[in-house]
C-alpha cells in the first residue's frame, strides 16, 4: 500500500511538473509575443552595433532590433527604391546628407527625442520637432602606410593636392562615393572647398593616381594597413582602429580641410511601430548612447561628452570643412552622374 501511495504521488507531482513546464512556456511565449521587432535600417559599421544594441537592449528590453547594414550609398539607394512600398521602421547611422534627401522626399516622421535640448542645433534637423537628429561626427582621414612607403620610396603626403603628385600613380585607393557615405562627402567637400571647375580638376588629377575606388570607406583604410596599397583615403574611425591594432600607418588630416558628415537617426513616415520607433530614437539621443557613440568618435551630438581619442587631434572639428548638407542632397545626382562618367572605369566590381 505504501509502495502503491508513494506511486501514486510521484505520478500526481509529474503531472504537475509537466502542467508547470506547460504554463512555464506560455507565460514565456507570451512574453515573446509582446515584444515589438523594430526593422533598423543602418551604415553604421559592424563592429560597433553590438554595443548600440546591447546598451538599447538594456534600456528597453521588450523591443527587438532587425538589423539591415551596408555602406552609405546603398542603403540610401535602397530606401529610395523602396519608396513607394517601405520596409525599414528606424535609419541609425546613416548620413545625414541623405537624411536631408529622405525629408524633402517626405519620407520622415518628425519627432523630438526626449533629451533633444541636450543637442546643439548644428547637430539636428532645423525643423521643430526635426525630421533627423545627429549622433556623431565621421570625417576623412588619409591612412599612410609608413612601412610600404618607405620600401617604395614615398614621401607623406600633408594635404590633398600632393596626392595628385606623379609619385603616387597606382598607389592609392579611395571609396566610391555612388556607395560610400564617405566617398561622398571627400567629393562634395573637394567641390565645396575649391568650386565645380577646380573641384573636378583636382579629380581629374587625383584620378591618375587611384589605383581602384572601392565600394565601403573602410575599406581603402584596410587594404593601407595590410599594405596591400601604400595610401588609403579613408575616415578617422577606421583609421583609428587599424593604427590601435599594430597596423603600420600614420593617419593623415589633409591641411586644406577635411570632408565630413553626421551620423543620425530618423523614423520613417510609414512605420506601423511608432511607439517603439520613437523610443528607439529617445535612446539615440540620450546621454548614454552618445557615451558609446564617443567610444568610436572624436565628436558627438552632446557637447561635453566627446573624448580624447589616441591619433586623432585635439583641434579635429576646427579642420572640418564647413558642410552644407542641404546642397548635397540636392546635387546628389547630378555629382553622382558626373563622378561615374568620369572615373568609374577604375570601381571596384559592384556586389
Amino acid at each position: 500500500m505504501k509502495r502503491s501511495t508513494g506511486t501514486r504521488w510521484q505520478s500526481a507531482a509529474s503531472k504537475w511538473a509537466v502542467a508547470g513546464a506547460a504554463i512555464g512556456m506560455l507565460v514565456a511565449g507570451a512574453a515573446a509575443a509582446q515584444k515589438t521587432e523594430l526593422l533598423v535600417y543602418t551604415a553604421l559599421e559592424t563592429d560597433q552595433i553590438k554595443a548600440y544594441q546591447e546598451g538599447f537592449n538594456k534600456a528597453y528590453p521588450n523591443i527587438d532590433i532587425k538589423w539591415v547594414r551596408d555602406s552609405t550609398g546603398i542603403v540610401t539607394a535602397k530606401l529610395l527604391a523602396e519608396k513607394a512600398n517601405p520596409q525599414a521602421d528606424v535609419v541609425m547611422g546613416l548620413a545625414a546628407s541623405s537624411l536631408v534627401l529622405f525629408d524633402v522626399e517626405g519620407m520622415l516622421l518628425p519627432y523630438a527625442p526626449k533629451n533633444l535640448a541636450a543637442i546643439p542645433a548644428q547637430y539636428r534637423d532645423a525643423k521643430n520637432p526635426p525630421a533627423w537628429v545627429g549622433m556623431d561626427v565621421w570625417g576623412a582621414t588619409v591612412c599612410f602606410n609608413t612601412v610600404e612607403a618607405a620600401k617604395q620610396g614615398l614621401p607623406k603626403p600633408e594635404s590633398w593636392k600632393d596626392l595628385t603628385k606623379p609619385v603616387y600613380k597606382g598607389k592609392i585607393v579611395m571609396p566610391n562615393p555612388a556607395s560610400s557615405g564617405t566617398g561622398f562627402f571627400d567629393v562634395t567637400a573637394w567641390l565645396q572647398l575649391w568650386g565645380e571647375a577646380d573641384g573636378w580638376k583636382f579629380m581629374d588629377a587625383l584620378h591618375e593616381n587611384i589605383a581602384q575606388y572601392t565600394h565601403s570607406g573602410s575599406k581603402p583604410c584596410v587594404q593601407a594597413g595590410s599594405g596591400e596599397f601604400p595610401i588609403g583615403i579613408s575616415f578617422e574611425y577606421r583609421a583609428n582602429t587599424i593604427k590601435a591594432k599594430g597596423g603600420p600607418i600614420d593617419l593623415v588630416f589633409p591641411k586644406e580641410g577635411l570632408g565630413w558628415d553626421l551620423e543620425a537617426v530618423a523614423i520613417m513616415k510609414t512605420t506601423r511601430k511608432l511607439d517603439a520607433a520613437k523610443q528607439f530614437a529617445d535612446w539615440c539621443a540620450s546621454k548614454e548612447a552618445n557615451e558609446l557613440y564617443a567610444a568610436n568618435f572624436a565628436i558627438v551630438a552632446i557637447p561635453g561628452l566627446s573624448k580624447p581619442l589616441p591619433n586623432i587631434p585635439a583641434d579635429y572639428e576646427k579642420r572640418l570643412v564647413k558642410n552644407d548638407f542641404a546642397w548635397a542632397a540636392k546635387n546628389r545626382d547630378k555629382i553622382l552622374a558626373e563622378w561615374t562618367k568620369r572615373y568609374d572605369t577604375k570601381s571596384e566590381p559592384k556586389k
